[in-house]
């Protein structure tokens, strides 16, 4: 896959799964049975619908957001490496995961804001209060900088990786590729909806680095055509276009503002040959952000299920230092 390419695709980053650009597929229809980390899983309601994490180990927190099509089980590799240093919580964001399902989805659920207000929620009731470390990748990461630049004083340090840092711009980025034009289109619902095209591209980035046991595991919320899947449909229609959504946009600029200019502590997983940053530009402004330690680690836009351990030491030994 050359440079260009990449770049391309990179658009995608934040709506997640940039891997499934041209892809096709359908996910395997047989029952998926819940994994040993499903099962470890605790779970408690928000705002009338039932929300899981999981959930090891004792004192500051350690909070590690997912984004798309993935869940808490993205994390399994890394978390071992710092459970030690703290209470690590991964949530499953709302309709994905173990997290229940938005009841009448349509077009017009799973926005970042209904999602924000589950994470942030639970977090609330999990008395996520100071000494806050988030870990965040993909949407994730919107979600993380957005809290942290609400809750600036709460925060002891941020790990991003494959993150959303700013949203498009038309000035320096390659123009939307035909994959991620067609989301935003009527037959975005087919491709997502009925063909599971982000799904697959997941299996297929990462395929050869997961076991049976591991595909299943990520098949198993979305194994049913249609509304079952729309989160995953939604995530890349939430990315802002032309100013489009507004209240994205403007919380990216706004975050990604203070990214800019704040002093708290950052570790950034730059993922080699990665797909976000593979743009010159948002690798660039990556870069350029205050207070920053950079590590790199082999591996594409799902960057744990390559380097998880890698990315595990990497945190075991900076977190301490914070």
């Amino acid at each position: 896959m050359n440079r260009q390419t990449l770049s391309r695709r990179g658009l995608i980053a934040g709506g997640a799964a940039a891997a499934a650009v041209g892809l096709t597929g359908r996910a395997n229809g047989a029952e998926a049975p819940a994994s040993s980390w499903s099962a470890s899983k605790r779970f408690t309601t928000i705002n009338g619908l039932r929300m899981a994490w999981y959930e090891v180990g004792d004192g500051d927190p350690i909070v590690f957001l997912h984004g798309n099509p993935t869940s808490s089980y993205l994390w399994r590799k890394v978390i071992p490496q710092v459970q030690h240093l703290g209470r690590c919580i991964a949530p499953d964001m709302i309709g994905m995961g173990d997290s229940e399902k938005l009841p009448d989805a349509g077009p017009r659920s799973y926005t970042f804001l209904q999602h924000r207000d589950y994470v942030f929620g639970l977090l609330d009731k999990l008395g996520i209060e100071d000494n806050v470390v988030l870990v965040i990748h993909d949407w994730g990461s919107a979600m993380g900088f957005n809290w942290a630049a609400l809750n600036p004083d709460r925060v002891r340090g941020i790990a991003y990786m494959e993150a959303l840092l700013r949203p498009p711009d038309p000035e320096y980025d390659p123009e939307p590729s035909p994959f991620f034009r067609m989301l935003r289109s009527e037959r975005g619902e087919k491709a997502i909806l009925e063909d599971n095209m982000f799904m697959q591209g997941l299996l297929r980035e990462v395929g050869l680095y997961l076991s049976d046991a591991d595909k299943a595991e990520y098949q198993r919320p979305f194994l049913e055509p249609g509304e079952s899947r729309r989160p995953m449909l939604s995530w890349p229609r939430e990315l802002p276009q032309g100013g489009e959504p507004a209240a994205n946009d403007k919380i990216i600029r706004d975050y990604s503002a203070w990214l800019a200019t704040n002093e708290v502590p950052k570790l950034f997983v730059q993922a080699v040959p990665g797909i976000i940053f593979s743009v010159k530009e948002l690798l660039s402004f990556a870069r350029r952000l205050p207070n920053q330690k950079t590590v790199r680690v082999y591996g594409g836009h799902f960057v744990q299920e390559v380097s998880g351990e890698a990315i595990g030491r990497a945190l075991r030994d900076w977190i301490p230092t914070l």
